[in-house]
């Protein structure tokens, strides 16, 4: 509790044009997230996916705090986060979203708009659904919610999904492997060249550390949960009718461009913008997703 205090004090700083790399206790979890941006300003929630974490934001968080206040945690098992033991902690959905709903109850965020990337798709939406009343609107990139938004190389792990079997849980075992990884940052990118190789470096330092590959894998077995809510995740679309900028890397081997265009079918107003890159875009096109961004936060409530 004294951590939170701390970190909560701190907050009282003015972060602009510095960003502030902190943490802070949420459901006896240390969250790390860095911070950036006017005190006062529009919150936007940033949540990383798979492999990732907060660092992915790196060269997002520039452009966006000279008008918003950004906030962007690792999840538990991600990044600087704890990662707690399997014994300790069940890796799913719905107990990373636990972590970060009491990640904003701690830091007391009212109102924001939130940014989701892969995992932090189905996190963010469960957020979503469990506080509306808090949401000024939502970015996804490359975060699914549809299933014909799922590539053939989910293939493997729907196998998984049906048998639950140490056969195919070990067939998916490259899945947290150097060239996984890389096929993940590299496959659709026309120029190589602009891919940091500190980012899938670090990326693969979380991944190689004890229990990481079983802590993952339980998460990736977990995912097929997240397809069984994707009806729930479209109906609160549907009602709610939030403010939505779909940004996709339309050569996304595991999350198709059809995942993005079906957006429309329940938020008719959402914006869709597909740019020429792979799963990671904003590796590629962080100035033009930046600056999507930046129009489509001025259309939102306060």
């Amino acid at each position: 509790m004294a951590q939170s205090k701390v970190n909560l004090k701190k907050q009282t700083e003015n972060t602009e044009r510095n960003i502030y790399y902190r943490t802070i206790n949420a459901a006896g979890h240390n969250i790390f997230y860095r911070e950036s941006g006017p005190q006062d300003a529009p919150v936007i929630l940033l949540l990383h996916g798979y492999p990732t974490s907060s660092h992915m934001f790196r060269s997002l968080i520039p452009i966006l705090n000279k008008k918003y206040h950004v906030i962007a945690p690792d999840l538990p098992g991600f990044g600087y986060s704890d990662s707690p033991t399997r014994e300790n902690f069940d890796y799913t959905f719905d107990n990373l979203t636990n972590v970060m709903q009491a990640f904003i109850d701690t830091l007391e965020l009212k109102r924001f708009a939130v940014y989701v990337f892969d995992y932090g798709a189905p996190t963010g939406y469960r957020l979503m659904m469990a506080n509306p009343e808090k949401i000024t609107g939502f970015i996804s990139q490359n975060g699914n919610a549809y299933e014909e938004g799922l590539g053939t190389a989910w293939d493997a792990v729907k196998r998984y999904w049906i048998s639950n079997s140490e056969k195919d849980r070990d067939a998916l075992r490259g899945f947290v492997k150097e060239q996984e990884l890389r096929f993940q940052y590299f496959t659709g990118v026309e120029n190589p060249e602009l891919i940091a190789p500190e980012a899938y470096t670090l990326d693969q330092y979380f991944l190689d550390r004890p229990e990481s590959d079983e802590k993952q894998l339980d998460l990736l077995y977990d995912y097929k949960h997240n397809v069984d809510l994707y009806p729930e995740f479209q109906k609160y679309f549907r009602e709610y009718q939030p403010k939505a900028l779909i940004a996709w890397g339309d050569k996304d081997p595991y999350f198709l461009p059809e995942g993005a265009k079906a957006y429309k079918r329940d938020i008719p107003d959402a914006i869709v913008k597909l740019y020429d890159t792979g799963h990671f875009a904003l590796e590629t096109h962080v100035k033009e997703i930046a600056q999507d961004i930046l129009d489509f936060m001025l259309t939102l409530p306060d």
